[in-house]
Parts: structure tokens; sequence; C-alpha cells
């Protein structure tokens, strides 16, 4: 069984930042490719950051110059860290890592999300 843990999320005001932690746990061999999602209220969840195992990034539009995807293979962690932040970053954001167990193969793996509030 694997399991995916966000941390970090709160309410901050315009301008400021926050860095969010998501760590995976369980029987894990390897973890490919990690991602970072948000969803606002009364939209689509939306693909914000990439990170694959070999380090490379990608973002949306939106956030790049300001937010940076990160990820400790040591820790099985991947971060998120969000400067400038806007309030239309406001959203609960998910991660999602695409795990190899022990045993089987590899699939997706969600977790609950953690919630960032930006107040103007």
């Amino acid at each position: 069984q694997v399991q995916l843990v966000e941390s970090g999320g709160g309410l901050v005001e315009a301008g400021g930042s926050l860095r969010l932690s998501c760590a995976a746990s369980g029987s894990i061999r390897s973890i490919n490719a990690m991602y970072w999602y948000r969803q606002a209220p009364g939209k689509q969840r939306e693909l914000v950051a990439t990170i694959t195992s070999g380090g490379t990034t990608n973002y949306v539009g939106s956030v790049k110059g300001r937010f940076t995807i990160s990820r400790d293979n040591t820790k099985n962690t991947v971060y998120l860290q969000m400067n400038s932040l806007k309030p239309e970053d406001t959203a609960v954001y998910y991660c999602k890592m695409v795990v190899v167990p022990t045993f089987g193969y590899g699939m997706d793996y969600w977790g609950k999300g953690t919630l960032v509030t930006v107040s103007s």
C-alpha cells in the first residue's frame, strides 16, 4: 500500500510565499514523475508543475517564474515552492506520483490535497 500525504497549505497574503510538501510512504521500489495539480472552487483540476525522475521540470504558464517544483528521492518527497502568490492561486493543491511498488507495476497515486488561500 502506498500513501501520499501533503502538507504546508494555509492562509497567506498576496505577495507572500508558501512551501508545499508531499511525502510518499509504503512499499515503494521507485518513483518516476511527480506532479502538483490544483483545483479552484468551481473549476476543473489543472496541472501546475511536473518533475521527471531525471529532474526535468515543466510549469503551467500562469506560475512560471513564481513556483518551483523539486524532489528529494531519498525521502520520496516532492516540494512546491510558491512565491509572489496571487489571489487566483487559491485552490486545493494535490500531488500525484507515478510509483512503482515493491511488487507490481507502476501506477498513479494521489494525495488528498492541501488548501492554499491567498488573500488580497
